[in-house]
């Protein structure tokens, strides 16, 4: 066992009262590694509960103990106690403590308790008193196995908390296509699948449960609002927010699409902007030499891996996607 595996058990022995944390606009990596926590946390007796910044989007409800997290957003008080009360915060599947958002952030960052990062995103602030930081993991979930068998309690992996796990794998690295993948991300699969997790109904419930609006919205994107600049091998497409409005939107309509254009034969960077509440929320993708978080860093506050980032702007759609063909010729690799 390692020394910071070991001071993170510690910490958990110690506690009294544990907060497991993540970041806002959850994903399935998100949710995966918070609620697969939980339940191992649970089965060893320790008094915890899950506060995330704002609610899962609905294809991520099916999760066994969805129900238990407090959202900040929606739940404000009782979250708001539940950190105040906390002797020990897990920080999952994020680096800063402004990845909370600017509700929940002044509280994370006021709390005196014991702090667990546990992440796989580039450059961790130092905010916690123990850090497991691997950016060559392809999943915060992928950590969480590794720290409970760096721990010697694999045999306390469930069904239940094994799903978790593989939801987290399964989503973060696209239904394992992106190079961040290895061996060790299919052995783990494959102790997962021994220890009773039904790998294609997680796939089912993630990706076979389209609503008509969400599959019209998805068509209207890709038909109408699909740019291709074939001469830099870039796709991206674009969303107003009365464009949602048309096909009803729910949280979590958008998901995945940014992949499908990346799928696009030649093409190496897919960008997709989406309007809402004021703002343009960027998800950038990408294959082979072009690394998108350099991109996503240099002009839309934001970073992630090289193959996968997002970004934020406050300008309007229009005027973010062109400062996006402005300076996307920038990060192209030179022939």
């Amino acid at each position: 066992m390692n020394q910071t595996s070991q001071k993170i058990l510690e910490f958990v022995n110690q506690a009294q009262s544990i907060v497991i944390t993540s970041h806002k606009s959850p994903d399935g990596d998100s949710i995966g590694s918070s609620l697969a926590l939980y339940h191992i946390l649970k089965k060893w007796g320790r008094n915890v509960q899950i506060v995330h910044p704002d609610p899962a989007p609905s294809f991520l409800h099916w999760v066994v103990g969805q129900e238990q997290i407090i959202d900040f957003e929606t739940k404000h008080e009782q979250a708001v106690a539940a950190i105040q009360k906390a002797d020990l915060i897990f920080c999952l599947d994020y680096n800063h403590p402004s990845r909370v958002g600017d509700q929940m952030q002044p509280f994370l960052v006021e709390s005196t308790a014991n702090k667990v990062m546990i992440d796989h995103h580039l450059h961790p602030a130092d905010f916690c008193q123990a850090v497991i930081s691997e950016s060559t993991a392809c999943s915060t979930c992928e950590l969480i196995y590794n720290w409970i068998k760096d721990v010697n309690r694999l045999d306390d992996i469930d069904e239940t908390s094994g799903a978790c796990i593989y939801l987290g794998i399964m989503t973060d690295t696209g239904s394992f296509r992106f190079p961040s993948v290895s061996a060790t991300t299919h052995e783990i699969i494959a102790d997962l699948i021994r220890r009773g997790v039904k790998h294609y109904l997680i796939h089912e419930a993630v990706y076979d449960t389209n609503t008509v609006d969400r599959i019209k919205l998805r068509g209207f994107a890709l038909s109408e609002k699909l740019v291709c600049l074939n001469d830099i091998q870039v796709a991206y497409a674009f969303i107003s927010e009365k464009e949602l409005e048309k096909y009803n939107y729910q949280k979590g309509d958008t998901e995945g699409l940014v992949n499908q254009i990346l799928g696009i034969q030649g093409i190496k960077m897919a960008v997709l902007f989406v309007e809402k509440d004021g703002k343009v929320k960027i998800s950038f993708r990408s294959k082979g030499d072009y690394f998108v978080n350099e991109l996503a860093n240099a002009h839309f506050e934001g970073g992630g891996h090289a193959y996968a980032s997002g970004g934020i702007s406050t300008e309007s759609l229009e005027k973010t996607v062109e400062k996006f063909v402005t300076f996307v010729k920038d990060f192209i690799p030179k022939a």
